[in-house]
C-alpha cells in the first residue's frame, strides 16, 4: 500500500516536517512524528527531514496490471445525441492510440440502440462497446459505474478518457476509486511520453499560475477528464471500418436514484457554441468600451467573451467568461482584444482554430499562441474595423 512512512528510530522530533507541510498531514506527538488523515503524500516533508526518517512508499505494478492495453473513450449522449466533447476525445484518443500502436475503443451506453456506433467508428474508433438498456437512458452514476468497472476489469485498457461534463465529473472519480487508480481532472494537454510510454496529463494548477504534468505509472487505467472545447474534434472518415461489441447489464444493476423531473436550460446564447468570438480583456480600459466590442462582434456574426478580471469587476456576466474557471471555447475564429494571455485564460482557448490577438504590449503572452498578432491601441483598431464594416 502506498503512503508516507516514518522511521520512529531515526525521528528526533525536530518538527521541521510539521513546519514544511501545508496540509497538516504530519504531527509530532511525544517527540515522534506521525502521519495524520490529512496527508496527501506530496513528499515535501521527505526533503525537510534532516535525519532521513521520512519516506514515501509506492505500490509496485504486478500481475495483470502489466497486461493493460488500448485507449478507451467514454461517449456521453443525451436522448440519443452524442455530446460534442466525445468527438473531441476521439480525435485525441486516435492520436494517442496511433502513438501507442493499439486500438481506440469508444464506450457508449444508451436507453435504446440509436445507430451511433457508425459515427463513432467514422470518428476514429476501432471498436465500439455498446450497451442498450433502458437503465442507461438517464445519467445514473451508480449503474454506469458498475457497468464500466466490469468492462475495465475484463478488458484492462491502458488509458480511459472522459469529458469533464457535469456527469463526467461525477462518473470518472467513481470509476477511479473502484479501480484503485489515479485521475487527472480538467486536462488541457494529453500526450504519450516517448521514453516511458506513460500518458502525460497536463492541467492548470495552483489557481492556474502554472501547468502541472501528471503521470500514473503504477496503476491502470490511466484516467483523465477533459473539458469541452479544449481539443479539436475528430474529422469523420466514412470509409473507416470497425467492430461493434454489444454488452448487457446484470439483473442486480438497480437504478437507486429515480428521476422525477427534467428542467431544460436555454443555452442558445452560450459562447461555447459560437463559431466567432470577440474575447475582451482588461486592456480595453473601461466598461464604457464594451458596447464597441459588442457592436464589433455583431457585425462579424460573433459573440462576446471575456477574461476573468472583467467578470470580477462587474463589467460582464459569468456566462461570458473564458478560461480555466469559465468556459473552454473552440471557435473557428477567436479575436482577443486587450487580453494579456494569463495561463488561466489560455487554458480555455486551446481549441480555437484561428486566433487574432490585438494588444499594445508586444511582449504579451497572448502573442505566443496567436495565429496573427496586431500590436497597437486595441480600442482605436476596433473602432477602425467597426467603421469599415458599417460602411461596406
Amino acid at each position: 500500500m502506498s503512503g508516507l512512512k516514518i522511521d520512529a528510530e531515526k525521528c528526533i522530533g525536530c518538527k521541521k516536517c510539521v513546519r514544511s507541510c501545508t496540509q497538516n498531514g504530519i504531527e509530532v506527538v511525544e517527540r515522534k512524528a506521525r502521519v495524520t488523515d490529512s496527508c496527501v503524500v506530496c513528499g515535501i516533508c521527505v526533503d525537510s527531514c534532516p535525519v532521513g526518517a521520512i519516506s514515501v512508499e509506492k505500490d509496485t505494478v504486478s500481475g495483470p496490471e502489466t497486461e493493460s492495453r488500448d485507449v478507451w473513450v467514454f461517449v456521453q449522449q443525451t436522448e440519443g445525441v452524442i455530446l460534442p466533447v466525445a468527438f473531441e476525445l476521439l480525435g485525441k484518443g486516435r492520436e494517442l492510440a496511433d502513438v501507442k500502436g493499439c486500438h481506440l475503443v469508444a464506450v457508449i451506453g444508451e436507453g435504446a440502440e440509436s445507430g451511433n456506433a457508425g459515427r463513432l467508428i467514422a470518428a476514429g474508433a476501432d471498436e465500439v462497446i455498446l450497451c442498450a438498456d433502458e437503465r442507461l437512458a438517464e445519467a445514473n452514476t451508480d449503474v454506469y459505474i458498475r457497468w464500466i468497472c466490469r468492462l475495465l476489469e475484463e478488458r484492462r485498457p491502458e488509458i480511459m478518457l472522459f469529458g469533464a461534463t457535469t456527469f463526467g465529473r461525477e462518473l470518472a472519480p467513481g470509476v477511479a476509486v473502484r479501480m484503485r487508480t489515479g485521475l487527472t481532472a480538467d486536462c488541457t494537454v494529453l500526450e504519450i511520453d516517448p521514453e516511458t510510454g506513460l500518458l502525460r496529463q497536463t492541467r492548470p494548477a495552483f489557481g492556474g499560475n502554472l501547468m502541472a504534468t501528471i503521470t500514473c505509472p503504477n496503476h491502470r487505467p490511466q484516467m483523465a477528464t477533459v473539458r469541452a472545447g479544449v481539443l479539436p474534434a475528430a474529422v469523420p472518415d466514412e470509409s473507416r471500418t470497425g467492430t461493434v461489441t454489444r454488452t448487457k447489464l446484470e439483473a442486480s444493476d438497480e437504478v437507486l436514484v429515480k428521476l422525477l423531473e427534467k428542467i431544460s436550460l436555454d443555452n442558445s446564447d452560450s459562447i461555447t457554441r459560437a463559431d466567432i468570438i470577440v474575447d475582451v480583456g482588461k486592456g480595453i480600459g473601461s466598461k464604457k468600451n464594451l458596447p464597441l466590442m459588442k457592436r464589433f462582434a455583431e457585425l462579424i456574426g460573433g459573440k462576446v467573451g471575456c477574461s476573468r478580471p472583467l467578470v470580477e469587476a462587474g463589467w460582464c456576466e459569468y456566462k461570458c467568461q473564458v478560461g480555466q474557471t469559465g468556459s473552454a471555447v473552440a471557435p473557428k475564429l477567436l479575436i482577443c482584444v486587450g487580453v494579456s494571455g494569463a495561463i488561466q485564460h489560455l487554458a480555455g482557448i486551446g481549441g480555437a482554430e484561428t486566433v487574432i490577438a490585438i494588444n499594445s504590449d508586444p511582449a504579451a503572452p497572448i502573442f505566443g499562441v496567436s495565429t496573427y498578432s496586431v500590436v497597437g491601441d486595441c480600442i482605436e483598431i476596433v473602432k477602425n474595423m467597426v467603421e469599415q464594416l458599417e460602411n461596406r
